[in-house]
């Protein structure tokens, strides 16, 4: 019996890559900001993710799924369920997910992890439904499923740049198709984020729950990525708000510069233990509740304000698409790249599944 990885279940907190994944299969708009560097993009859903992990069981082998066989997406809309086929769900992903001014090589590995994700979702239903997806594969949801644009869409999302865009994702995708990325013949979770500290991080320090490929691999690309260190200056009066919120029955002194204290950091630098007044809580957990970039941060104290310094964007886990375009700006090939953020991690055609 080959190991996989159970249910999704739902998001219930929002990625910190912000805004939301800006893909729609139903009428919303695709007026969303047009970003042009990994640092606006996103993120696979992270919570899903890691719940997968965390989740991972031994099962009885699904039917055979046809990997040719056009995805089934619930439309969140209308709840109709729509069958969208494999090319176009790739290409539609990769237009949402990362630039299309990025290097080709890069365009291919985000293409290949796209794909393995909607796989290995698949092959997920097939095992063991998720009754509201009514018999889809996935839905349209962006805080629990990956995003994807119509092709309509991203004619609205890039605009003027519709042909030359369209055509070099299209291309891209059309390479790597026939491939997914595997690990013990089943396709990975293909965790990936804008850009990490320097060096990934893993699932378990980012999760709590390990996985083989998902550990930690050197990217110091990404020190030289535009968004890299950014800064959040909260108020004294906000900071308590949302403090309070997340934490609810959180105790917070007088004195605010004992409000937020790290205690541990990961090798990747990500935050693994502060306390938050009187409460332990993890670098994610601050992330999440303080909306900053990652849970690789310092923090001071200027004034009334507390000021928090990040590193990177996103969960740091998996594929970084900054480190990606830098790989393949040195001349690296989509396999490389991937082999090199999914290490021990195979590269199979679709029909090992």
């Amino acid at each position: 019996m080959k190991k996989y990885i159970s249910q999704f279940l739902a998001l219930a907190l929002s990625v910190m890559v912000i805004p939301a994944l800006p893909v729609y299969i139903s009428g919303k708009s695709a007026k969303a900001e047009k970003r042009t560097a990994a640092s606006e993009k996103k993120e696979v859903p992270e919570t899903s993710v890691s719940d997968e992990i965390r989740q991972e069981t031994t099962e009885e082998p699904a039917a055979a799924v046809d990997p040719g066989e056009p995805y089934k997406v619930l439309d969140m809309a209308s709840g109709q369920v729509i069958e969208v086929p494999v090319r176009d769900y790739v290409i539609g992903a990769v237009c949402a997910e990362m630039p299309a001014s990025f290097h080709e090589e890069a365009l291919k590995a985000q293409a290949a992890a796209a794909h393995t994700y909607a796989e290995r979702q698949r092959i997920r239903e097939r095992r063991s439904p998720t009754a509201d997806l009514m018999g889809a594969d996935f839905s349209n949801d962006t805080s629990r499923y990956q995003g994807y644009f119509t092709e309509a869409q991203a004619r609205q999302y890039f605009g003027e740049n519709f042909d030359e865009n369209y055509k070099k994702i299209a291309d891209a995708a059309d390479e790597v198709l026939p491939y997914v990325i595997t690990y013990d013949d089943e396709p990975i979770v293909a965790a990936f984020h804008s850009m990490s500290t320097g060096k990934t991080e893993s699932a378990e320090n980012a999760w709590g729950a390990g996985t083989p490929y998902l550990v930690p691999v050197d990217s110091s690309y990404d020190t030289k990525a535009p968004g890299y260190m950014e800064e959040i200056r909260l108020t004294k009066d906000v900071l308590r708000q949302k403090l309070e919120a997340a934490f609810p029955g959180i105790v917070l002194g007088n004195d605010i510069t004992s409000w937020i204290l790290t205690e541990e950091s990961s090798g990747s630098g990500t935050v693994l233990r502060a306390k938050a007044g009187d409460k332990i809580v993890s670098g994610n957990d601050l992330r999440q509740a303080l909306a900053l970039r990652s849970a690789c941060f310092d923090v001071r104290c200027e004034g009334e304000e507390i000021v928090f310094t990040t590193r990177g964007y996103g969960h740091g886990v998996g594929m970084s698409q900054y480190g990606a375009d830098s790989m393949a700006q040195e001349g690296k090939s989509w396999r490389e790249i991937l082999e090199h953020y999914y290490p021990g991690a195979s590269i199979d055609t679709t029909d090992v599944l």
